[in-house]
């Protein structure tokens, strides 16, 4: 009897045995960190565009002088605006609140008139505004600098870059357009500009002249 029962047990102890289950072990908790993406408009506000870009813009007007000669005619803030596309800041140029009852706004680089006196406007935007040009004086250019598109102008005689121009705001001006103008590239020139035009290359003096 005792013999059966110790043959028992064992088959017994077999019958409940508890089934094991194997866990598949825990990932690590691990976290991937993501760069921040870059804020292209935080460099080009105040900085320039590209070298192709600018390149590209400057190649198809009469005053074709190589960076040396301008650099040789404008200082470095004229330089850094007029041939590198930068942006003066708002409400620190000259013209800002620059309100004559006559005169003409010319290039700061070459000289050529863009703008009259007749055309300008307090707009409150920090830089001087103008509602239209002297005819053929500015040229248009397509400018997606800032994740946006926008529409650059130029000096029709060098391809200096101005500013930009905005349409639609509503001002009470004949053209509901506003010339967005950096003082540094402007200089201005009393009464109707003849006779006081001068000559590119020249450089009479750097920075803003009044």
């Amino acid at each position: 009897m005792r013999s059966r029962l110790f043959r028992i047990l064992p088959t017994l102890s077999n019958l409940i045995r508890l089934p094991t289950f194997r866990t598949a072990p825990r990932p690590l908790n691990t976290t991937t960190l993501k760069s921040m993406p870059s804020i292209p408009f935080l460099s080009a506000l105040f900085g320039g565009l590209s070298t192709n870009t600018k390149n590209t813009m400057t190649s198809s007007y009469p005053d074709q002088r190589t960076e040396d000669e301008w650099r040789a005619v404008l200082s470095p803030e004229q330089f850094r605006v007029l041939r590198e596309q930068g942006t003066e800041q708002p409400n620190t140029g000259t013209y800002n609140k620059h309100a004559p009852t006559s005169g003409v706004y010319t290039c700061a680089g070459c000289k050529a008139p863009l703008y009259t006196a007749q055309h300008k406007f307090a707009s409150g935007c920090g830089w001087p505004a103008y509602f239209d040009s002297i005819p053929g004086a500015v040229v248009r250019h397509e400018d997606s600098s800032l994740g946006m598109l926008r529409v650059e102008i130029v000096c029709a005689n060098c391809g200096g870059h101005l500013g930009h121009v905005f349409r639609g705001e509503g001002f009470p001006t004949p053209i509901d357009e506003r010339h967005c103008v950096n003082s540094v590239s402007l200089s201005f020139v009393e009464g109707d500009g003849e006779g006081r035009k001068e000559k590119g290359g020249e450089g009479e003096g750097k920075g803003e002249s009044k």
